[in-house]
């Protein structure tokens, strides 16, 4: 349960990419909860979001996708980009990694490029979702590591890019989270001993404590933030 006002977002309009299942579904509710206008866009419809939320069909891997969602909207004043992708031991064939890089990496830049314009005009932000394998090794996935390291420099070099324009860029940076992704390590009795050993909080984190971790980003509460990436990690990369 946040403790911010329910209306701390009302008037704003935020729109999540992958927004339509897993955390960035969970981002989705929980800026429509505090009164935002919200628009989540995926490859697939989703049963995971609240009533009134405005969907999208958008894949972020394709030319002119993002730009047609975005220019639908009057006013843009947070974008969070949510899109990912893992393909774990398939990310050793080139064609995999690349696709993976595609969606994790380059589709952050396409939508912060598509939205920059519009958060110019609010003065708006953009949250990032880089991962702790954007600071550790992934054995079983080098795609969705090397993308999320790259989410890592893309956030600060846009950060410093984009402030003069008034644009916020930072990242939340998950650890080991209850989500659909993570259900073969949490099914593995060895993994997820193993996951939970590391963990200062001896628990998975669930997608509404990530959200959690957005809406701080976004908040007024943060307007002098910019290019840092907040861990949400249960202490996972204190260790």
């Amino acid at each position: 349960m946040s403790s911010l006002r329910e209306d701390a977002f009302a008037d704003r309009t935020v729109f999540v990419t992958g927004g339509t299942r897993g955390i960035g579904a969970a981002v989705a509710n929980a800026f429509h909860e505090h009164g935002a206008h919200v628009a989540a866009c995926g490859r697939n419809a989703s049963d995971e979001l609240a009533a009134g939320i405005e969907v999208h069909r958008c894949d972020v891997t394709e030319p002119g996708a993002l730009e047609s969602v975005v220019d639908r909207f009057e006013r843009l004043d947070v974008l969070v980009n949510c899109a990912g992708i893992i393909s774990r031991d398939e990310e050793f064939r080139p064609e995999e990694f690349e696709r993976v890089v595609s969606v994790n990496l380059s589709g952050t830049m396409r939508a912060c490029t598509a939205a920059r314009g519009r958060l110019a005009e609010s003065g708006g932000c953009i949250i990032n979702t880089a991962s702790m394998l954007s600071y550790f090794g992934g054995p079983k996935a080098p795609g969705y590591a090397a993308s999320k390291g790259g989410v890592v420099q893309l956030t600060k070099s846009l950060a410093v890019a984009y402030a003069d324009e008034g644009i916020r860029v930072n990242a939340i940076a998950p650890g080991w989270i209850a989500t659909s992704m993570t259900g073969p390590l949490r099914a593995d009795p060895r993994a997820d001993a193993r996951i939970l050993a590391r963990t200062p909080l001896g628990r998975w984190g669930n997608s509404g404590e990530v959200a959690g971790g957005a809406l701080l980003l976004a908040s007024p509460e943060a307007g002098f933030i910019t290019g840092a990436v907040l861990p949400v990690d249960g202490g996972y990369s204190a260790m």
